[in-house]
């Protein structure tokens, strides 16, 4: 089924429906049972703020099966993949951007301009009289936003920015994940055993989310920092991601980091 998104509170019929546009052009995203398998196994417990233990109520990993043949053949994914490496996990470490990196940022957002995801955001942004009509402009724009570099951590240099923090993940003070949204970043890091899935989270018992669900709850430790309830989209397109956020971020006012760090206006197993 499509599907659409039900909101909890605060957002406006106009932006749910663009919303709903965004996804329903969503050709590059993956199909649950098909393209990838996913295993929610048990229920996470309660961690408290702070803790970095956490039981394990999930002996297998998240990803059973990924068809990564048909992530590396879809552009835009596998120019997400290449970006993944570019980042130094703790705030407070600057980071070094080599023009090859670069590079790597300005593919990117080249593809994903290219997809109907984006030009339905862009149509819907500049009637907002919030992006510029020009596609340089606006490629400009998101450039600012997801790579440019702030500082995190006020002792250190550069080291974060809005994709980082949303895609990638980073470590506060080495006790805390923050970020850290995106399935295949999730999926990859699993695969090296750097990630531990511990769980999904529900919300009350009358939301117990399946295997279909295109967005989940979930508990796990990355290099041994738990993050105790995490959300995250599953299967979706790295295009429809920066899409949403950049609409979400300039209707809100904060960085987009902290806009971005809850997807729980969305109510989980509402998407499908």
């Amino acid at each position: 089924a499509m599907g659409k998104y039900t909101f909890d509170q605060g957002v406006n019929q106009e932006l749910s429906e663009v919303l709903n546009q965004l996804w329903s052009r969503d050709t590059n995203r993956l199909k649950p049972g098909t393209d990838y398998t996913i295993s929610l196994q048990g229920k996470a417990g309660y961690v408290a703020q702070g803790s970095n233990t956490a039981r394990d109520m999930a002996r297998a990993p998240l990803f059973t099966y990924v068809n990564e043949g048909k992530l590396k053949s879809i552009k835009t994914y596998a120019l997400f993949m290449r970006l993944l490496d570019n980042y130094e996990m703790s705030t407070g470490v600057s980071e070094t951007v080599t023009s090859e990196e670069l590079m790597e940022n300005d593919l990117f957002l080249n593809a994903i301009l290219e997809t109907e995801v984006m030009k339905c955001a862009h149509k819907y942004l500049v009637s907002k009289g919030q992006s510029p009509s020009d596609q340089q402009q606006f490629k400009k724009q998101l450039y600012d936003m997801w790579f440019r570099l702030y500082h995190r951590d006020r002792s250190g240099g550069e080291d974060s920015c809005g994709f980082e923090h949303v895609f990638v993940g980073e470590s506060k003070y080495g006790k805390e994940i923050t970020g850290f949204h995106n399935w295949v970043q999730f999926y990859l890091q699993e695969k090296l055993g750097n990630v531990d899935y511990k769980g999904y989270k529900a919300q009350g018992n009358r939301n117990t989310p399946d295997e279909d669900d295109h967005v989940l709850n979930l508990q796990f430790s990355w290099k041994g920092l738990v993050k105790p309830v995490g959300s995250s989209f599953i299967g979706v397109s790295p295009e429809f991601e920066v899409a949403l956020f950049t609409i979400l971020f300039l209707a809100s006012t904060g960085k987009v980091s902290d806009c971005v760090s809850d997807h729980t206006r969305f109510k989980p197993g509402s998407i499908r």
